[in-house]
């Protein structure tokens, strides 16, 4: 049954609830230029009903406040994360082939044409003046300026890759960083839901982390109810949180959180003759985990995977991109008798017996069934065969066959480790083909063999140079692969002496013969040494590589950009604070206020009329 003052509980309620709405728009109004603050509501129902026993029924007892709540659509949370996944890996693509695209440009002075057509025009000054020390001397400072180019533009992407791997490192922090905050958050979130409330500001402080983390790496998010299990009906009003990275790596779980930890390969850990040493491996380690402690408690993350995603795909796709050629074949042999161990491989890949696309390191890691092993030498039998020697005696307990074998990794992205690759193969094919002329002439004013003109720096010392033997007849079926673009030289006795120039291709003739030289310029106008074309189109062939990877990148960096605004203003429209409608909300709530307050008036007359003024 109801009681005399019925009517002013209801009036009450409903001015609680007015001023519950109006409290909430003045909170919409002021973060109506906060970055990630969903808009909120007053969440409001009947209340129950009250019994009268009489014959209209039941009696309404007001309005209850449940909930103030935000007003967020998980849909379009999602379609955002996935743009800002796609968006981040496409970016990072686009900034360094860009560079990269800057790097191998032709300015018009130093580039590559430029340098090889004054090469070129140099050598046509040598045959018209053989016996000419000056136009020798001219001719062999040219072929200097076109080696000069290439160290320097080997240098500079390794420099690039050095800032990649960087970068890097830096996500791996970030993506650590958020998880710890995350977890932090969702128990503050927790702490207070349990009491009955929402909240709200925190939750969205976690989605604005989480939107962030998106754009590193590839998110899927799940929050479910935590049951009682002694009761299972009970609302708890905590839930469990988690976050997967990477297509399955549990980064958050509520209050635990997992780290991503880079680890520096050694430096006999190489896995591409081409890569600065200290790449970051990325591991996966517990909360606990600080640096300096044991690696060997840290597990594996997959670098190789698609499912990355976000800035970090497109880092590792720079940094490792090889365009597919890695060294991978399957063990066939290993050596029990030998000490170090011997392991014979055979390859079916095609540009695994080619020399000159080689880039396996002189020693480095290898990776033999489901283990990791370090070989100190290779050698290969100018066919199908490695023989790798390795000083591990656990090797002589694996089986013979059967087991696939590898250096490095799969990464079919056109990143710094093919341009590197790219330039070695036009190096090492050009100086095969330029000694190989100029070892079958004489100079102009001797009888002696001629020298050779191209060659490498001695790693060890770079003031040594690897002699013609060294490149052929002792390298062991390896050929010029010891030659580099970073370490591509003209041979310094011609530096030295240019007279010493193989410019006569018959001893019988006179000084001011120069066939050796029409060979050679034969050569640079017919040869096909670099996929197909001559040795003039290098930068053709591989500035439309790089053109082609920085068009798409940055055709897609547009076209996610302008999904990205798309999106944001479809999640605006629903979760945004519109100005407009809180105006109207503010008038709306007020008048609810008023009216409210109003009929809290009335019955304070009727029952001021009823107690004080009526007689009993």
């Amino acid at each position: 049954m109801t009681s005399t003052f019925f009517g002013l509980n209801i009036a009450a309620s409903g001015l609680r609830a007015a001023n519950a709405a109006l409290n909430t728009t003045a909170n919409n109004i002021a973060n109506a230029n906060t970055d990630g603050y969903s808009r909120q509501t007053v969440k409001q129902e009947a209340s129950d009903a009250i019994r009268v026993f009489a014959k209209y029924g039941c009696a309404g007892a007001g309005v209850d406040t449940i909930a103030i709540e935000r007003v967020r659509d998980s849909f379009y949370d999602a379609k955002f994360r996935k743009n800002e996944q796609l968006l981040g890996e496409v970016s990072q693509k686009n900034y360094y082939n860009k560079l990269i695209e800057q790097y191998l440009d032709d300015d018009g002075t130093t580039g590559f044409s430029s340098l090889y057509n004054k090469m070129t025009a140099s050598l046509q000054s040598v045959m018209t003046a053989a016996g000419t020390t000056e136009a020798k001397s001219t001719f062999v400072s040219q072929m200097q300026s076109i080696a000069e180019y290439f160290n320097n533009a080997y240098n500079n992407l390794q420099s690039e890759q050095a800032d990649v791997n960087s970068e890097v490192k830096l996500c791996a922090d970030r993506v650590t960083s958020i998880a710890q905050e995350v977890a932090s958050i969702n128990k503050q979130i927790n702490i207070i839901e349990m009491t009955g409330t929402v909240a709200n500001e925190l939750r969205d402080k976690r989605d604005v982390m989480i939107d962030e983390l998106s754009k590193i790496i590839s998110v899927e998010v799940k929050e479910t109810p935590i049951v009682d299990e002694t009761q299972p009906d009970r609302n708890t009003g905590a839930t469990r949180f988690q976050i997967w990275v990477a297509g399955g790596y549990e980064l958050v779980d509520t209050y635990d959180f997992r780290k991503m930890v880079c680890v520096s390969r050694p430096s006999d850990g190489a896995t591409n003759q081409n890569d600065i040493d200290g790449l970051y491996d990325i591991k996966w380690g517990s909360a606990n985990y600080k640096d300096g402690d044991d690696i060997s408690e840290l597990s594996d993350f997959a670098i190789d995977s698609k499912l990355i995603g976000g800035e970090l795909q497109g880092l590792l796709a720079m940094r490792d991109g090889n365009n597919g050629h890695y060294f991978n074949g399957r063990c066939t042999e290993v050596d029990t008798e030998s000490s170090p161990v011997k392991v014979t491989v055979k390859v079916t890949d095609p540009h695994l017996m080619d020399m000159t696309k080689c880039t396996i390191p002189g020693q480095g890691a290898i990776h033999i069934g489901d283990k990791d092993y370090k070989y100190d030498d290779w050698k290969y039998d100018g066919k199908d065969t490695y023989v790798f020697t390795i000083d591990d005696e656990s090797l002589k307990s694996m089986p013979d066959s059967h087991r696939d074998v590898s250096i490095g990794k799969f990464n079919d992205y056109q990143g710094i480790p093919y341009y590197l690759e790219q330039m070695n193969e036009w190096v090492r094919q050009f100086s095969t083909a330029v000694n190989n002329v100029m070892v079958g002439g004489y100079p102009s004013d001797s009888d002696e063999k001629g020298q050779f003109l191209l060659t490498g720096g001695d790693d060890m010392n770079s003031a040594a140079q690897y002699s013609i033997d060294q490149l052929t007849t002792l390298s062991e079926n390896k050929g010029y692969y010891k030659v580099r673009a970073g370490n591509f030289k003209v041979n310094s006795v011609l530096l030295a002496d240019a007279s010493r120039l193989a410019t006569r291709a018959d001893l019988t003739e006179g000084e001011s013969e120069f066939g050796n030289l029409t060979k050679l310029k034969d050569m640079f106008n017919t040869e096909k040494i670099f996929r197909g074309a001559s040795s003039g189109e290098f930068l053709t062939k591989v500035l439309a590589d790089v053109a082609l990877n920085t068009n798409n990148s940055s055709t897609l960096e547009d076209t996610y950009t302008a999904l990205e605004t798309t999106i944001s203003n479809q999640r605006l429209s629903d979760s945004g604070v519109d100005k407009d409608e809180e105006a109207s909300n503010l008038v709306k709530f007020q008048n609810a206020y008023t009216l409210s307050s109003k009929m809290i008036q009335t019955l304070t007359e009727i029952y001021d009329r009823l107690i004080l003024q009526t007689g009993v």
